[in-house]
């Protein structure tokens, strides 16, 4: 039987995510941009609550588009605050479009999301070996300037430990443990 991280759960959507996605390293702008934004959104709540949600989000969160997001009305806002497909915290959806406007900014002074984002392990992911998922921390060194820098730039729900969460999911770091059929894989991208 093939062994993966002790945290997933038998759910299909959930495997699949981990068979494909976590820990693969990410080097589009919009797709950070997506895993910031639906980062922010599990705050407080499992991350299979927002999997399962994902689609429905690109939907409403205007397929992750930072110009149509940074340019969200009340109008707007408040029909997202009824849509039963996403998580309706007012501080989260106030966050999303924060986060576009920022995002934006960040954008223009940097030339991308990305080479920003990258920065915080020097551009190449960072290489654990993990033998437990007990082992692995919740936030790092890493994590935590990640989230300070991003803080100060105006970006919100980014606090440490989802910072550290994003960077796993985007593959900045390799947090699937050693005896994972991705370990090898990821550690070899």
């Amino acid at each position: 039987m093939e062994k993966r991280c002790d945290w997933l759960t038998n759910e299909e959507i959930y495997i699949e995510y981990h068979d494909k996605e976590w820990g693969v390293p990410v080097y589009d702008d919009h797709k950070l941009f997506e895993m910031l934004i639906l980062e922010g959104s599990q705050a407080g709540l499992s991350w299979i609550t927002i999997l399962k949600r994902r689609e429905t989000y690109r939907k409403a969160y205007d397929n992750y588009d930072p110009e149509k997001m940074a340019k969200w009305n009340g109008e707007k806002i408040n029909r997202l605050l009824k849509d039963p497909g996403i998580i309706r915290n007012k501080l989260k959806v106030a966050a999303a479009k924060q986060n576009a406007q920022t995002y934006l900014e960040v954008v223009k002074e940097y030339g991308s999301f990305k080479d920003f984002i990258w920065s915080f392990v020097n551009a190449k992911p960072i290489k654990n070996s993990w033998k437990s998922v007990c082992e692995i921390p919740t936030t790092t060194k890493e994590s935590d300037a990640m989230s300070k820098a991003l803080k100060k730039k105006g970006f919100k729900f980014v606090g440490s430990t989802i910072c550290y969460a994003f960077m796993q999911a985007v593959g900045m770091v390799n947090d699937h443990i050693t005896t994972c059929i991705r370990y090898d894989e990821i550690k070899n991208l």
